[in-house]
């Protein structure tokens, strides 16, 4: 979506300014699906801006529901790299999780994103254009999107810039118009991204995947840890809340025999309350198939890990898995051929 060329064309134009400010509302609160439902302009300025400025960058190849109301769709960006978006439903609310990147450089061993390798960064416009689709979706029942997480595609902290961008055209008070505690950056530990965050205007919320309390249970399941430990995660997220004073979400998934035990949990809890006593809330998540050989934990480790946590006097809630029958649960998403299409690319340039 390329909301900023279409203004910049109808200014160059020599048009008026309240031309541009119904393109703006026509894109992001009347959610039209193409330059030609802009009804508020005459048909050859309609014309004139599908020939100029494309209206969607992404084109949707792909769209699945679950049982349970979730939504997943497979986009492809212009120069062919896959990416997936998805709308969950909580009762009245609805959530977008959105891709920062397609696939992912990271490589977390429980995730199959990880697989896919990285294609690369999107832009603002792509990411925004993600959240315009699953706004049409909502609408069509009557439903607006209540909070966007950063949490589908990529480590957003590696595309930094775009990421922020997307957030400044999500929380717009002449645009969309989505309160900025409404959005949530997920980042695997990504330091030098969470420190940028602390000094951000916008007040996003982070998460912070952490996934084991020590360097070990880490280290064998998110290879980032090697360059940023735990120690050095929790210093950063105490600078942070330092800077902002606002809580840190931790996602913890628990995963049977390898982080789920009461010993791991009164090790985070102490780890927790040493960082910023009172400024966490730790998110439980049930582990998701993703083709691995992890297992997710059962009801009573899950139970015994929740109660020594509220006994600590540890903020926490169980995330409920959504759209697991179409692979649209948290670690889910993959698309076969980023890889190859970087090779593509790469021999294209090269000839």
């Amino acid at each position: 979506m390329q909301l900023d060329a279409a203004i910049g064309a109808l200014a160059g134009w020599g048009e008026p300014a309240y031309r541009r400010a119904q393109v703006r509302t026509a894109v992001t609160r009347d959610l039209v699906a193409s330059w030609d439902g802009v009804s508020t302009l005459s048909k050859t300025l309609r014309a004139r801006l599908q020939n100029t400025v494309p209206f969607a960058d992404l084109v949707s190849e792909d769209t699945q529901r679950s049982s349970d109301g979730t939504v997943k769709s497979r986009f492809r960006t212009h120069d062919g790299f896959p990416l997936e978006t998805v709308l969950m439903q909580h009762g009245e609310r609805r959530t977008v999780c959105v891709s920062s990147q397609s696939g992912c450089a990271l490589a977390c061993a429980f995730c199959a994103t990880g697989s896919m390798g990285l294609g690369r960064n999107l832009n603002a416009g792509e990411i925004f254009e993600q959240l315009l689709w699953a706004a049409r979706e909502a609408k069509k029942d009557g439903a607006r999107i209540s909070n966007v997480v950063l949490m589908g595609m990529g480590e957003p902290f590696h595309n930094y810039d775009e990421v922020l961008g997307f957030c400044r055209l999500a929380n717009d008070a002449d645009g969309y118009g989505l309160g900025a505690r409404s959005i949530a950056i997920s980042t695997a530990g990504w330091i030098p991204g969470i420190d940028r965050l602390a000094k951000e205007p916008i007040q996003v919320k982070l998460a912070v995947s952490l996934h084991g309390p020590n360097d070990e249970i880490r280290g064998s399941l998110m290879p980032v840890n090697r360059r940023y430990p735990v120690a050095e995660v929790m210093e950063a997220c105490q600078r942070y809340r330092d800077e902002t004073r606002r809580r840190i979400f931790i996602e913890y998934l628990l995963l049977e025999g390898v982080n789920d035990a009461p010993d791991q949990a009164n090790e985070l809890s102490s780890l927790l309350h040493r960082t910023a006593p009172g400024g966490f809330h730790v998110n439980l998540i049930v582990y998701n198939p993703t083709g691995s050989d992890y297992r997710a934990s059962g009801p009573d480790a899950i139970g015994l890990f929740k109660g020594i946590l509220e006994r600590r006097g540890i903020d926490h809630s169980l995330r409920q898995s959504r759209g697991r029958d179409i692979d649209a649960a948290c670690g889910q998403l993959t698309v076969r051929g980023v890889r190859e299409r970087r090779a593509e690319l790469r021999r294209a340039r090269s000839s």
